[in-house]
């Protein structure tokens, strides 16, 4: 997840990891004091039949929430574009042994958080970060990439985001002690793993199983579906879906993953969240503020 860029501006040199300047430093400084003074907008709710969002409902919802859950939170937008997927055999047989698997032992995240980042209608999506599969610790994934639940400190990747926001002057942002990013979540910002459901303590261990084919759909429902989205792809396998994406009307920035391993070869400097920043301005479209994760 090699494509063209559509807004050449954005190709830049990267900012190294070199000391900030003074001046920089003061305008930082200055921009966040102003920002933070601003109250963050309250999360606007939205039902799934919303009629501004999708007219018609989906009429076998209660067959598919048999099978997951989980589904009741999925707002219908995603549901009836993902409808050709999870009507398929394949669903069930990924139903049969996901539900299996929290029979027989500990997977996260817990049921009614699998498709939690489906809640939000489908056409208010702006940027898409891509992970891999849930974390398998203890009080951690709940349905969003890369995000926590609440008191947990943030995991390392996701402290190696919040590094990269701090020293991207285009950004006013202070590091907050938690790792909840469900406040991106509410402005637009999909958080999706390729993988919704881990074993505990086996990453990797629901891959090839059957929820590829669900998160690729998802992928292409937002490309085909929404306009001027911003695609984050960290790492060479989130990088692959650059493939099932749109170009001609989307923006695709790609990155080495923010892990510890790998961050250091260029994530730190990307400026990532500013530039995606600067294309939704440019196509007229509300920013994300990355700093409403750091209003408790």
């Amino acid at each position: 997840m090699p494509q063209p860029s559509i807004s050449s501006f954005f190709m830049k040199t990267n900012k190294k990891e070199v000391p900030t300047t003074s001046n920089s430093k003061k305008r930082k400084s200055s921009a966040m004091e102003e920002e933070e003074k601003m109250e963050v907008e309250p999360v606007r709710k939205v039902s799934r039949e919303d009629p501004e969002v999708l007219p018609e409902k989906v009429e076998n919802r209660a067959k598919l929430e048999a099978l997951f859950p989980g589904l009741k939170v999925m707002h219908d937008s995603w549901m009836k574009a993902l409808l050709p997927v999870m009507e398929a055999k394949s669903f069930s047989d990924l139903a049969t042994f996901v539900n299996g698997r929290y029979k027989a032992g500990t997977v996260y995240p817990t049921k009614e958080n699998i498709f939690k980042w489906a809640e939000r209608p489908l056409k208010s999506i702006k940027v898409v970060i891509l992970g891999q599969d849930p974390y398998h610790g203890p009080n951690q994934a709940h349905g969003l990439s890369f995000s926590v639940l609440r008191p947990t400190r943030p995991p390392p990747s996701l402290l190696n985001m919040y590094k990269e926001l701090e020293q991207d002057d285009n950004i006013p942002f202070t590091r907050p002690s938690h790792g909840d990013l469900s406040k991106w979540a509410d402005q637009g910002v999909l958080l999706l793993n390729a993988v919704l459901t881990v074993d505990a303590g086996k990453a990797n261990s629901h891959q090839k199983k059957g929820w590829e084919k669900l998160t690729d759909a998802a992928i292409k429902a937002v490309s085909m579906h929404c306009d001027s989205v911003v695609f984050l792809l960290w790492g060479a396998k989130a990088q692959e879906k650059s493939k099932i994406i749109n170009v001609n009307k989307h923006e695709i920035l790609k990155q080495v993953h923010p892990s510890p391993l790998s961050a250091h070869r260029g994530f730190f400097g990307c400026r990532h969240f500013s530039k995606a920043n600067e294309f939704l301005e440019k196509r007229k479209l509300a920013p994300i503020k990355w700093h409403a994760i750091s209003h408790n």
